[in-house]
C-alpha cells in the first residue's frame, strides 16, 4: 500500500491506492499507508471492485473531521479471477448466470458459452472473470471447472480445497519418490535402541490408520516403571529439501473433514511405513523415562529406537478396560491411567487452564449424508494419551533448551507457544457473564476460569460461556522465541508427537536429532540453517493450521446445516449466543449449532439492541433479553450454500 499523494488540508480531495476489505453488508474499507482511520467506501462506490483488489481511490473528511469517505477510481490490480459458485440455467437458454456468494463476495456472473448444454442447472463451478466493461453491472466469465451438484458430499468437499487452494492430489513426481522409500524401506537399526521386545501398544479413535504414538511399560522393581514414548520417526524416512519434504511443507498439516481426510503425506508412508501398526518392526523417535509411584520422573532418556507394537486399542476398549478393571494388557494400561491422573493433577496445580469441549460428530450413510449427530468428549483414555503426549512436548523441548545446570542453552528450537489473553477480551467476558451470575476474578484469572468451567458443567449456557472463552483466549502458535504456554502452564513446550500430520513436528524431530548427533560427536550431522529460516517456517506452519482449522469448521457447519434440513418446521429450545443490530443468534441445545433470528421478524415487541449491556430491549413493553437466556424457536429455513440457519421466535423459557 502506498499514498499517491500526501494530505495537506482536511477538507481536499485526495487521491490514494490501497487493498479493499469488503464486509458482508456490501459497504468497504480501503487502508491507505500514513492515514490513520480507514476510508469508508458507501456500497454504490466500490465500482466494480472486489475483496482484496487493489485499487485507486478519491477521498475527503467530512465536516466533522472523524469519517473519511471514498470511491474506487480504478482497479489496479485483482486479488482473484476465478470464484466459485452455483450455475444457473434457464430452461433452452443459451446464457447461464453463475451466482457467486461469499462472506466478502457477492456477485453475478454471466455466462455465454456455446458449451452450456454439457452445464447442468445448480452445477458448482469455477468460473474465471474474463472481462468487465465499463458499461456493464456485472462481469463476464467462462467456467473452467466443474465440481458436480451443488449441495453433494464431494462436491462440497472439492470446492471448498479449490476455493482454498488446497491440493486433494499428491503429483506423479511425489508419489514416484514415495514409492522409492517404501521399497528401500532404509532401517538404520545397528544405531537404534532396540525395543522390541517391550509390551508395547497403540491407543487411537477406531477409523484410525496412521498410529504416530506407541506406549510401552514395564516395572523395573516394586517402585519404578520405565514407560517409553514412541513417535514414529518420519524424518528417518523424508530427506530434508527433497520433493516429498517440499509438498509437506507445503501442505503443512493433515485436514480432517467429516468423513474425509486430506492427509499430508501419501498414504504409502501415513498409513503404512511410518504407521506404528501391530505386530511390525517400526523405526521410531522416543522419549523413555523411570518413574516412581508417587509420579517423579527419576531418569530420561531421547533418542532413535525400534519398536514392535504387541497391539492396538481403540479408546473405547481402553476406557472399557479401565472401568471393567480387566481385559488385554489390563494392568500395565490401569498403570498408565493412574500415571496420568497424577500427571493432570500436577499441571493444574501448576496453573492449566481445563477447558474441555465436547464435539460434535456424525454417522454418514453410504452417500456420504448425515444420518445422525452425537457429541463425543473425551474419557479417561483419551486423558491417558493426551497426557503422556503433553509430557513428551514438555521434556523435549526442556532437553533442548536448558543445560544440565538448568540455566538457558541459548539453543535454537521450534516452540508452541500461547500468549496471555487480551485484557479487553477478558473485561468483556467478565461483563457478559455477570447477569448470569457468574464472576471473573482478573487477579487470579486461571484458578477463576477453572472455577467458572466447574460450575457451568450441565448448564444450558455451558456451550456459549466455553466458546466465550475460548475467544478470549490467544491463539496458540509456533515460533523460534519462546514465551512459553499460557494455557498449559509450560515454560517450555514443543510439538513432537504427530509428525505424519504435522510439518511442525518433523522440524522438531530434526532439531533434536541434530542435537543428539552433535553430542555424541558425530561429524556427519549436517549445520544448521539460521534462525530466520526456521522462524519463517513456524510463521508458515501457523498460518496453514489456522487455514486447516477454518477449512474444518466450515465443512462440519455444511454438514451441519444438511442434517437439520430434516427438522424444518419443528420447534427447539436454544440460548442467545450473541446479538446484533438486526439478529439474535441462538445456539440450538439439540445440535449444539447456531442460528439466527431476524430482529424484525420478532413479533412479541420491536426490539433493539443495547450493546453496553449486550442485551435486546423491547421499544413497547421494555422487556429485556441477555446473552445466555433461553428461548423457543422454530427452525423456520436454511441456506445450504451461505451456510445459514433462519429461525423464528416463539418465547422466552421462564
Amino acid at each position: 500500500m502506498k499514498s499517491e499523494k500526501k494530505i495537506k488540508n482536511k477538507h481536499c480531495i485526495n487521491f490514494a491506492i490501497g487493498f479493499i476489505n469488503v464486509t458482508n453488508h456490501g459497504y468497504a474499507f480501503v487502508s491507505i499507508e500514513g492515514v490513520k482511520k480507514d476510508i469508508f467506501i458507501p456500497k454504490n462506490k466500490i465500482n466494480q471492485s472486489l475483496e482484496g483488489d487493489l485499487v485507486k481511490i478519491r477521498f475527503k473528511k467530512n465536516r466533522t473531521g472523524i469519517k473519511m469517505e471514498g470511491e474506487v477510481l480504478k482497479v489496479i490490480k485483482r486479488k482473484n479471477k476465478k470464484y466459485i459458485g452455483i450455475l444457473k440455467i434457464h430452461s433452452d437458454s443459451e446464457y447461464g448466470l453463475v451466482i457467486v456468494s461469499n462472506i466478502h463476495v457477492n456477485i453475478l456472473i454471466p455466462i455465454n458459452d456455446k458449451k452450456l448444454k454439457k452445464y447442468h442447472h445448480n452445477n458448482k463451478v469455477l468460473v474465471q472473470i474474463i472481462s468487465w466493461p465499463r458499461n456493464l453491472k456485472n462481469p463476464v466469465g467462462k467456467i473452467i471447472k466443474i465440481f458436480g451438484k451443488y449441495g453433494d458430499y464431494e462436491t462440497e468437499v472439492y470446492s471448498l480445497l479449490e476455493e482454498n487452494r488446497i491440493s486433494y492430489k499428491f503429483s506423479k513426481k511425489v508419489e514416484d519418490e514415495t514409492k522409492k522409500i517404501f521399497s528401500k524401506k532404509n532401517s538404520d537399526k545397528t544405531i537404534r535402541r532396540d525395543m522390541r521386545y517391550i509390551k508395547t501398544f497403540t491407543i487411537d479413535p477406531i477409523n484410525a490408520k496412521d498410529f504416530d504414538d506407541a506406549l510401552s511399560i514395564r516395572k523395573l522393581n516394586s517402585d519404578i516403571w520405565e514407560i517409553g514414548v514412541h513417535i514414529s520417526d518420519v524424518s528417518h524416512y523424508i530427506e530434508e529439501d527433497s520433493l516429498l519434504d517440499k509438498e509437506a511443507y507445503l501442505r503443512s498439516t493433515s485436514i480432517y473433514l467429516v468423513g474425509k481426510v486430506i492427509p499430508m503425506l501419501p498414504e504409502l508412508l501415513s498409513n503404512d511405513i511410518c504407521s506404528l501398526q501391530p505386530k511390525k518392526d517400526r523405526l521410531s523417535f522416543s522419549y523413555i523415562f523411570d518413574i516412581d509411584k508417587k509420579g517423579k520422573i527419576l531418569r530420561s532418556w531421547f533418542g532413535k529406537t525400534i519398536i514392535r507394537s504387541n497391539k492396538k486399542f481403540t479408546y473405547d476398549e481402553v476406557q472399557k478396560i479401565i472401568d471393567e478393571k480387566k481385559g488385554d494388557f489390563y494392568e500395565d494400561i490401569y498403570t498408565l491411567f493412574l500415571f496420568s491422573k497424577i500427571l493432570t493433577k500436577k499441571r493444574l496445580n501448576n496453573g492449566a487452564i481445563y477447558l474441555e469441549k465436547s464435539e460434535v460428530k456424525f454417522h454418514l450413510d453410504k452417500e456420504n449424508n448425515p444420518i445422525s449427530l452425537y457429541l463425543e468428549k473425551n474419557n479417561d483414555a483419551h486423558h491417558l494419551i493426551e497426557e503422556f503426549m503433553l509430557l513428551t512436548n514438555q521434556k523435549i523441548s526442556e532437553f533442548v533448551s536448558l543445560n544440565l545446570n538448568g540455566e538457558p542453552s541459548n539453543k535454537l528450537y521450534i516452540y508452541r507457544i500461547h500468549d496471555e489473553p487480551d485484557p479487553k477480551k477478558i473485561f468483556l467476558l467478565k461483563k457478559i457473564i455477570e447477569p448470569l451470575g457468574y464472576f471473573l476474578d482478573l487477579k487470579n484469572l486461571k484458578n477463576s476460569i477453572n472455577h467458572l468451567l466447574r460450575r457451568i458443567k450441565g448448564k444450558p449456557e455451558q456451550n456459549m460461556i466455553e466458546n466465550l472463552i475460548l475467544r478470549s483466549m490467544s491463539k496458540a502458535k509456533y515460533s523460534t522465541k519462546n514465551i512459553g504456554h499460557y494455557g498449559l502452564s509450560f515454560i517450555y513446550y514443543t510439538h513432537f508427537t504427530s509428525p505424519i500430520r504435522r510439518y511442525s513436528d518433523i522440524i522438531a524431530h530434526r532439531l533434536l536429532h541434530y542435537y543428539l548427533m552433535v553430542k555424541k560427536n558425530n561429524v556427519k550431522s549436517k549445520k544448521l540453517k539460521d534462525i530466520e529460516f526456521y522462524e519463517e517456517q513456524t510463521q508458515y506452519c501457523s498460518n496453514k493450521e489456522r487455514l486447516a482449522i477454518d477449512i474444518e469448521r466450515e465443512f462440519l457447519k455444511y454438514i451441519q446445516v444438511k442434517y437439520i434440513k430434516k427438522f424444518l418446521g419443528k420447534e427447539f429450545y436454544g440460548i442467545i449466543t450473541g446479538l446484533t443490530d438486526w439478529s439474535v443468534y441462538v445456539d440450538l441445545l439439540l445440535f449444539q449449532i447456531e442460528g439466527m433470528v431476524r430482529l424484525r421478524d420478532i413479533k412479541e415487541d420491536c426490539y433493539v439492541l443495547n450493546s453496553d449491556s449486550y442485551t435486546i430491549i423491547g421499544k413497547k413493553k421494555k422487556k429485556i433479553y441477555h446473552l445466555g437466556d433461553k428461548i423457543k424457536v422454530k427452525l423456520l429455513d436454511i441456506n445450504l450454500e451461505k451456510k445459514q440457519i433462519i429461525l423464528d421466535w416463539i418465547d422466552n423459557i421462564t
